[in-house]
Protein backbone atom coordinates (compact mmCIF):
# COMPACT_ATOMS: atom_id res chain seq x y z
CA UNK A 1 0.00 0.00 0.00
CA UNK A 2 1.23 3.33 -0.46
CA UNK A 3 2.63 5.62 2.08
CA UNK A 4 -0.17 8.45 3.01
CA UNK A 5 -0.39 10.60 5.77
CA UNK A 6 -3.53 9.31 7.44
CA UNK A 7 -2.30 5.96 7.44
CA UNK A 8 0.59 7.33 9.24
CA UNK A 9 -1.89 8.59 11.44
CA UNK A 10 -3.56 5.27 12.17
CA UNK A 11 -0.33 3.54 12.54
CA UNK A 12 1.16 6.10 15.11
CA UNK A 13 -2.23 6.08 17.04
CA UNK A 14 -1.92 2.09 17.53
CA UNK A 15 1.34 2.50 19.06
CA UNK A 16 0.27 4.55 21.11
CA UNK A 17 -2.55 2.54 22.35
CA UNK A 18 0.40 0.45 22.86
CA UNK A 19 3.19 1.67 24.42
CA UNK A 20 2.59 5.12 25.12
CA UNK A 21 3.52 8.79 23.70
CA UNK A 22 7.01 8.83 24.67
CA UNK A 23 7.57 5.46 22.84
CA UNK A 24 6.73 7.19 19.26
CA UNK A 25 9.06 7.24 17.29
CA UNK A 26 9.74 8.04 13.62
CA UNK A 27 12.06 4.79 13.38
CA UNK A 28 9.10 2.62 14.93
CA UNK A 29 6.18 4.15 12.67
CA UNK A 30 8.41 3.36 9.87
CA UNK A 31 9.25 -0.32 10.63
CA UNK A 32 5.28 -0.62 11.21
CA UNK A 33 4.08 0.50 7.87
CA UNK A 34 6.98 -1.15 6.10
CA UNK A 35 8.62 1.85 4.93
CA UNK A 36 11.90 3.38 4.57
CA UNK A 37 11.59 6.51 7.68
CA UNK A 38 12.82 8.94 5.50
CA UNK A 39 9.92 8.21 3.56
CA UNK A 40 7.93 9.39 6.80
CA UNK A 41 9.05 12.59 6.35
CA UNK A 42 7.65 13.40 3.18
CA UNK A 43 4.06 13.33 4.23
CA UNK A 44 5.16 14.74 7.99
CA UNK A 45 7.97 16.86 9.27
CA UNK A 46 8.57 15.36 13.14
CA UNK A 47 6.82 13.59 15.40
CA UNK A 48 5.05 16.46 17.22
CA UNK A 49 3.25 16.76 13.79
CA UNK A 50 2.54 13.26 13.34
CA UNK A 51 0.75 13.65 17.48
CA UNK A 52 -1.08 16.87 16.58
CA UNK A 53 -2.43 15.21 13.30
CA UNK A 54 -3.37 12.03 15.48
CA UNK A 55 -5.02 14.46 18.22
CA UNK A 56 -6.87 15.82 14.82
CA UNK A 57 -8.27 12.11 13.78
CA UNK A 58 -9.31 11.59 17.00
CA UNK A 59 -11.23 14.64 18.05
CA UNK A 60 -12.78 14.37 14.67
CA UNK A 61 -13.95 11.03 15.75
CA UNK A 62 -16.49 12.61 18.31
CA UNK A 63 -19.53 11.97 18.20
CA UNK A 64 -22.70 13.12 20.50
CA UNK A 65 -26.00 12.45 20.45
CA UNK A 66 -28.20 15.75 19.16
CA UNK A 67 -30.81 16.68 21.59
CA UNK A 68 -31.95 19.78 20.40
CA UNK A 69 -34.79 19.81 22.79
CA UNK A 70 -33.95 18.60 25.75
CA UNK A 71 -32.95 20.80 28.93
CA UNK A 72 -29.45 22.19 28.42
CA UNK A 73 -28.25 20.43 32.06
CA UNK A 74 -29.23 17.45 29.97
CA UNK A 75 -27.03 17.73 27.19
CA UNK A 76 -24.09 18.45 28.86
CA UNK A 77 -24.07 15.90 30.75
CA UNK A 78 -24.16 13.48 27.53
CA UNK A 79 -21.58 15.81 26.05
CA UNK A 80 -19.09 15.42 28.84
CA UNK A 81 -20.13 11.18 29.09
CA UNK A 82 -19.21 10.90 25.59
CA UNK A 83 -16.07 13.09 25.89
CA UNK A 84 -15.35 10.82 29.02
CA UNK A 85 -15.31 7.50 27.09
CA UNK A 86 -13.73 8.81 23.88
CA UNK A 87 -10.54 9.76 26.80
CA UNK A 88 -10.91 6.25 28.15
CA UNK A 89 -10.98 4.98 24.79
CA UNK A 90 -7.29 6.32 23.57
CA UNK A 91 -6.43 6.97 27.47
CA UNK A 92 -2.45 7.38 26.41
CA UNK A 93 -2.96 9.70 23.81
CA UNK A 94 -5.72 12.00 25.43
CA UNK A 95 -3.62 11.93 28.72
CA UNK A 96 -0.81 13.97 26.45
CA UNK A 97 -3.26 15.63 24.31
CA UNK A 98 -4.74 17.31 27.93
CA UNK A 99 -1.44 18.44 28.39
CA UNK A 100 -1.28 20.66 25.03
CA UNK A 101 -2.16 24.11 25.10
CA UNK A 102 -3.88 23.67 21.64
CA UNK A 103 -5.51 20.69 22.61
CA UNK A 104 -9.16 22.44 21.97
CA UNK A 105 -9.53 24.10 18.56
CA UNK A 106 -12.25 26.31 16.82
CA UNK A 107 -13.79 23.72 14.73
CA UNK A 108 -13.82 20.80 17.50
CA UNK A 109 -16.57 18.77 17.44
CA UNK A 110 -16.72 18.71 21.46
CA UNK A 111 -16.06 22.26 21.08
CA UNK A 112 -18.72 23.15 18.81
CA UNK A 113 -20.78 21.06 20.98
CA UNK A 114 -20.13 22.50 23.99
CA UNK A 115 -20.35 26.41 22.79
CA UNK A 116 -23.28 25.43 21.25
CA UNK A 117 -25.15 24.37 24.37
CA UNK A 118 -23.65 27.21 26.66
CA UNK A 119 -25.17 29.62 24.19
CA UNK A 120 -28.56 27.57 24.48
CA UNK A 121 -28.68 27.84 28.37
CA UNK A 122 -28.64 31.55 28.04
CA UNK A 123 -25.26 32.80 28.55
CA UNK A 124 -24.80 36.13 26.46
CA UNK A 125 -22.70 35.61 23.03
CA UNK A 126 -19.66 37.60 25.02
CA UNK A 127 -19.16 34.71 27.47
CA UNK A 128 -19.74 31.43 26.11
CA UNK A 129 -15.97 31.06 24.94
CA UNK A 130 -15.03 32.10 28.61
CA UNK A 131 -17.78 29.75 30.50
CA UNK A 132 -16.93 27.55 28.06
CA UNK A 133 -12.92 27.01 28.26
CA UNK A 134 -13.37 26.95 32.57
CA UNK A 135 -15.90 23.79 31.80
CA UNK A 136 -13.39 21.85 29.63
CA UNK A 137 -10.42 23.27 31.94
CA UNK A 138 -12.51 21.34 35.15
CA UNK A 139 -13.52 18.32 32.62
CA UNK A 140 -10.09 17.87 31.40
CA UNK A 141 -8.79 17.90 34.89
CA UNK A 142 -10.75 15.73 35.93
CA UNK A 143 -10.00 12.87 33.20
CA UNK A 144 -6.39 13.91 33.32
CA UNK A 145 -6.79 12.57 37.35
CA UNK A 146 -8.72 9.78 36.29
CA UNK A 147 -6.40 8.61 33.46
CA UNK A 148 -3.13 8.62 35.49
CA UNK A 149 -4.59 7.43 38.19
CA UNK A 150 -4.16 10.43 40.42
CA UNK A 151 -7.76 10.13 41.14
CA UNK A 152 -8.38 6.91 42.35
CA UNK A 153 -5.51 7.49 44.56
CA UNK A 154 -6.89 10.30 45.99
CA UNK A 155 -10.12 8.80 46.66
CA UNK A 156 -8.17 6.15 48.76
CA UNK A 157 -6.68 8.30 51.15
CA UNK A 158 -7.56 8.68 54.92
CA UNK A 159 -8.27 11.10 56.52
CA UNK A 160 -9.14 12.06 60.43
CA UNK A 161 -11.74 10.42 62.23
CA UNK A 162 -12.17 7.46 58.89
CA UNK A 163 -13.73 4.32 60.19
CA UNK A 164 -10.51 2.00 61.30
CA UNK A 165 -10.31 -1.21 59.37
CA UNK A 166 -12.71 -0.27 56.36
CA UNK A 167 -12.76 -2.81 53.71
CA UNK A 168 -10.66 -2.46 50.87
CA UNK A 169 -11.96 -1.34 47.50
CA UNK A 170 -11.98 -3.76 44.57
CA UNK A 171 -11.76 -2.68 41.02
CA UNK A 172 -15.23 -2.70 40.56
CA UNK A 173 -15.85 -0.14 43.61
CA UNK A 174 -13.18 1.85 42.31
CA UNK A 175 -14.52 2.55 38.58
CA UNK A 176 -18.00 2.92 40.62
CA UNK A 177 -16.16 5.48 42.51
CA UNK A 178 -14.63 7.49 39.40
CA UNK A 179 -17.85 7.17 37.49
CA UNK A 180 -20.13 8.66 40.63
CA UNK A 181 -16.93 11.49 41.15
CA UNK A 182 -17.34 12.40 37.35
CA UNK A 183 -21.28 12.65 37.75
CA UNK A 184 -20.68 14.90 40.69
CA UNK A 185 -18.62 16.85 38.91
CA UNK A 186 -20.66 17.38 35.50
CA UNK A 187 -23.50 18.10 38.10
CA UNK A 188 -21.34 20.93 39.95
CA UNK A 189 -20.57 22.33 36.71
CA UNK A 190 -24.07 22.46 35.88
CA UNK A 191 -25.17 23.72 39.30
CA UNK A 192 -22.48 26.66 39.26
CA UNK A 193 -23.79 27.85 35.56
CA UNK A 194 -27.41 27.61 36.81
CA UNK A 195 -26.63 29.50 39.79
CA UNK A 196 -24.87 32.56 37.56
CA UNK A 197 -27.84 32.28 34.91
CA UNK A 198 -30.40 33.08 37.84
CA UNK A 199 -28.20 35.52 39.55
CA UNK A 200 -27.92 37.50 36.21
CA UNK A 201 -31.39 37.20 35.71
CA UNK A 202 -32.37 39.16 39.21
CA UNK A 203 -30.17 41.79 38.15
CA UNK A 204 -26.76 41.12 40.31
CA UNK A 205 -24.70 41.07 36.96
CA UNK A 206 -24.39 37.89 35.78
CA UNK A 207 -25.07 38.14 32.73
CA UNK A 208 -21.63 36.92 31.20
Amino acid sequence: MPLTEAGIYVAALRLIDEDGVEALTMRKLATVLDANPMSLYHHVPNKEAVLRGVARMVGAQFRTVTLQDAPWQERVRLLATDFRTLAHRHPKLMAYSFSQPDFIQPDDPFWTALTAIVAAAGVSQSGVSEIAALMVAVVVGVLGAELNGSLQQWASLEFPGAAAGADEATDADRASDQDHMFRLVIDTLIMGLEGRLAAGRHGQGAGR
